[in-house]
């Protein structure tokens, strides 16, 4: 499928698991509401499908308004 296919109009929802400084509380994650949050040791993963590019950095740039630091972003395998 090409990145066309794929843009705004498309179906397909990418997976992502983004790691970030610190623990996240529930006021903050209200600007992710389709990511789910965990711990993990003193990181938090973000988890959740985001629909295409555009809202993947819409999320990096609200964790950066945020004042939140971003570690890691890994896009997960589908399956």
């Amino acid at each position: 499928m090409s990145a066309n296919q794929r843009g705004a109009g498309g179906t397909e929802r990418r997976r992502y698991e983004i790691r970030v400084r610190g623990p996240i509380g529930p006021t903050t994650m209200q600007a992710f509401p389709t990511l789910t949050a965990t711990r993990s040791g003193v990181d938090t993963l973000l988890t959740g499908s985001l629909p295409d590019q555009s809202a993947l950095y819409g999320v990096i740039s609200q964790l950066e308004a945020l004042g939140v630091q971003l570690l890691e972003i890994k896009l997960m395998q589908a399956g």
